[in-house]
């Protein structure tokens, strides 16, 4: 893992139902190391995002702006470890994540936090208020032979306050490359006819927890969620 940290990356994701992994899981075993933290092979992650009043960050990324911001604090429970993680979405496509470690998640960015908030991003934490919770479990692959990590993302749940709504029978891929390299993944994606495209974990959870937020932008990717959640199974060349 320490040699594909991939902090400056580029991410390709895709969807497809759950049913589906374990003849992709069979089918990768031989051109992937799967990650192992404290003997659990699928690691639980819970993310606390950040936006201002207005969502400016979630309408920064349903306009298409080039070059957008993510803020949150992130668990990774298995290992105990916690994190101020800021996301940059470069207008050359690629992603940048800095990070500094936290004592605790009590939902206030300050002391650390709030020098990596003010170094990294024009945003001030006093104009930040914690929005949703994206929590999921996760299974995480290594490239044998390339510079590449590919996540594999299960048990969606958004929650807030007044909500906890769980996406089943999905599950969100990424493809996480320094530059381009021959993957196994991307190509056994091809051969199963699954198309590039998946919205982002944050704002499909922010559409789910707050209907009547605008999502027209976001219709095309919904709809290829919607084809992999009850579509039929995809078909091998």
């Amino acid at each position: 893992m320490d040699s594909v940290k991939l902090m400056d990356r580029t991410d390709t994701k895709f969807v497809f139902k759950y049913d589906q992994l374990p003849e992709f899981l069979n089918q990768l075993q031989n051109d992937y190391k799967i990650l192992d933290v404290n003997g659990n092979k699928i690691s639980r992650y819970e993310s606390l995002y950040f936006d201002t009043k207005a969502f400016d960050l979630y309408h920064s990324h349903h306009r298409g702006k080039p070059s957008r911001f993510k803020v949150r604090f992130r668990k990774y429970v298995e290992s105990d470890l916690n994190f101020f993680e800021v996301k940059f979405k470069t207008n050359k496509g690629r992603t940048i994540k800095d990070r500094v470690k936290q004592k605790e998640i009590d939902g206030f960015i300050k002391e650390k936090a709030e020098e990596l908030l003010n170094h990294k991003t024009p945003l001030k934490s006093d104009n930040l208020e914690a929005k949703i919770w994206v929590n999921y479990s996760r299974i995480t692959f290594v490239n044998k032979n390339s510079p590449e990590r590919v996540t594999i993302d299960l048990n969606l749940t958004f929650k807030n306050k007044e909500q906890n709504k769980t996406i089943e029978n999905i599950v969100i891929a990424e493809v996480k490359q320094d530059k381009a390299v021959s993957s196994p993944f991307l190509k056994l994606m091809k051969k199963y006819h699954i198309r590039q495209g998946a919205i982002s974990k944050y704002c499909f959870g922010i559409i789910h927890l707050f209907e009547k937020i605008k999502h027209n932008n976001f219709k095309p990717k919904l709809i290829l969620i919607k084809k992999a959640l009850y579509g039929t199974t995809a078909r091998v060349n």
